[in-house]
Formats: C-alpha cells, structure tokens, sequence
C-alpha cells in the first residue's frame, strides 16, 4: 500500500495567507515565507498553495510570487489558482510547481485536462474538485472558488476528470471547509469508489482522529488540511505518527 500523505493547503489572497469557513469570512493567518519554512521543518509530504483570488479577478497565476517561494519550498509543491492554459501550466512547472491544479478550467476547459496530462504527464495534473451539498438534492460542484454552482455531480466529474487524464483530484466539502468538525465522509467515499486514482479529502479536518477516518472510512489517499495547524497545536509529524500507530502507512 503507497503512504498516505498529509498536505497542509496554504489559502492566498491579496498579499498574505488566509483561512475562512465554508468559502466565506476569510481572515489573515500569517505570512507565506513563515509558513513555508515552518513547514520545511515539520515533516511535510506535500504542500497546496492556492491563490484563491486569481479565478474570480480574471487574473493568472503569480509567476513571480511561485518562483520566490518554490525556492525555499523543500517538498513537493502543487500550485493553483488562476490557470486557464497550457502554457500557464507549463510556466508554474517551469518556476518551481511540482503540479498545478486545475479547478474552474477543468470545467469550464474540460480539454485542457487532457491536453496538460499529454505534454507534461498526469503526474503533474491534479483536479480540485469543490463540493456542496444542496438540500433535497446532493452534492454539486462549485467554481469560482465556491461561489458558482455548475449543476455538475462531483461523482461523474470526477470520472469524466481521470478519463481525460488527471493524476489525481483534491476533493474539498465546501460545507465543511474551516468548520474543524470532520471530513464529509460520504462525499469523499463516493468519490474514491468511482475513481482508480488518488483522492485527496480536504474541508473539515479539526483532530488526528479525522485524519485517520478520512482514510480508513473514506478511503482517501492522503488528507489535506489547513485550519487545523493554523489554529490548534496540532503539527503535520504528529499526524503522522498518530496516523502510523493507527495502522496507516505513512513516511516518518
């Protein structure tokens, strides 16, 4: 069985990092270089940085701002936020992304999923796929960052997703997001049993426990979190280590 990651996501807006609940009432939670380097020392798998702005500005990725970073980034890095074209790809790749996520675009560009998994290789294309429940009728996908609903189901987008290509999707319960109360287990699970490739659960992680449900029951592939380090005492290594005496493979 591969290890199962743990990711803390790294929010952007305007000029520092952020943390809201259910998409909304963002606030400030420090600076990105602090962050980063914190990170460098905690025994990180991965980090997610999204530039949750540059979508709803019709603006693309910071360039510049990914290069100065990824410098002193010493773990895998995704980048997202703002990507509309495969050259927009190539240029994250090319300035430090270790992959770039593609989230309005797999929707609104669904061929651009392809065509980024044929030049640079699935490995490098993650789908974040961002999900809210309505009443009476199920989860749907929402763009934009959070704030358009698409009518889309995320069970079949994520299939149409790996059809075209996608290494892996970043699956996030709008609802959930920021709460600390848990995983949408059900959201998470329908996603993994109709997929083949990894699942990162994100939104709602608030304790280790979580952690190790979101694999166990939900069967995700590793767990992306975000509030839960920016505001409690918890840290990405003793996850881990929680995760490991729970059974769950993970690299210590």
């Amino acid at each position: 069985m591969l290890k199962v990651r743990v990711i803390p996501t790294l929010l952007y807006k305007d000029f520092g990092l952020v943390k809201g609940k259910a998409f909304d009432s963002w606030r400030p939670v420090g600076g990105l270089m602090q962050s980063i380097k914190v990170y460098n020392l905690r025994g990180v798998d991965e980090l997610a940085f999204l530039d949750i702005r540059a979508t709803l500005e019709g603006r693309p990725p910071d360039y510049n701002l990914v290069d100065d970073f990824a410098d002193e980034c010493f773990m895998p890095l995704t980048v997202g936020g703002g990507v509309r074209t495969v050259d927009q790809v190539r240029r994250l790749l090319t300035v430090g992304a270790d992959k770039v996520a593609l989230n309005t675009a797999a929707v609104s560009e669904p061929q651009l999923v392809r065509e980024a998994a044929d030049r640079f290789g699935s490995q490098c294309v993650v789908v974040s796929i961002d999900a809210k429940l309505i009443p009476g009728v199920g989860h749907e996908v929402f763009t934009h960052s959070g704030t358009r609903g698409t009518g889309l189901d995320p069970v079949t987008h994520a299939k149409s997703v790996e059809e075209s290509g996608a290494g892996e999707i970043l699956l996030t319960s709008i609802d959930r997001d920021g709460t600390m109360k848990g995983y949408d287990l059900d959201l998470i699970r329908q996603v993994t049993e109709a997929v083949s490739i990894p699942v990162i659960a994100s939104g709602g992680a608030g304790s280790y426990e979580d952690l190790v449900a979101a694999v166990r029951e939900g069967h995700a592939s590793a767990v992306a979190a975000a509030a839960i380090f920016h505001f409690t005492h918890l840290t990405p290594l003793d996850a881990k280590r929680h995760m490991a005496a729970n059974g769950i493979p993970v690299r210590l």
